[in-house]
């Protein structure tokens, strides 16, 4: 089942599993369905983040174009807080941000369109986040939102977050450009 969420272009999929005596059987990818709901993911990387420490936090982070990245982003271990925060120049939603709780067991997968910023907090200890991406990783026009913003006033779970240095610096949304995106949904 795919549902559309309050940010425009933005999915939560929930593929049904196969489950017999031998196990579980899951669908992660089907680029006919995937493309009939509007998204715009052709896989150019997949990598996974794991986590040591419940409370971890990543994010928020986005590229900017040509390099600007839609995400398929799946809990495979543990669980996660995932966040999402619309930054697209002239959309209805920008500046809006949704979130979900993720765990491995549930299966859901959440799409994150072009010119969102992504992050997440893991709730558990070895949490891990499997992350499909439709560009490459290009570190100089790889950018942040500073994840405590108080405009945003995102309410993380977990208090106290772990964060990289490059992390805690984010400046704030009202120092961020708008993502100016050609062919945008």
């Amino acid at each position: 089942m795919i549902t559309r969420l309050p940010l425009e272009g933005a999915l939560l999929i929930e593929p049904t599993p196969f489950e017999d005596h031998r196990g579980r059987f899951l669908r992660l990818w089907d680029r006919a369905a995937y493309r009939d709901a509007g998204m715009e993911l052709d896989l150019a990387q997949m990598a996974t983040s794991s986590n040591h420490r419940r409370g971890t936090l990543r994010g928020l982070h986005y590229q900017l174009p040509p390099a600007a990245e839609a995400k398929l982003i799946r809990c495979v271990q543990g669980a996660l807080y995932d966040v999402m925060v619309d930054l697209r120049a002239g959309s209805e939603t920008y500046g809006r941000w949704w979130a979900t709780t993720l765990h491995a067991q549930d299966s859901r997968l959440v799409y994150i369109p072009r010119g969102f910023a992504h992050g997440y907090q893991a709730l558990q200890d070895g949490s891990v986040c499997l992350y499909t991406m439709s560009a490459p990783y290009t570190p100089e026009l790889a950018r942040g939102v500073r994840w405590d913003d108080p405009e945003l006033a995102i309410p993380w779970p977990v208090e106290g977050p772990v964060l990289s240095e490059r992390d805690a610096a984010l400046p704030p949304l009202r120092a961020v450009a708008p993502v100016e995106l050609e062919g945008a949904q």
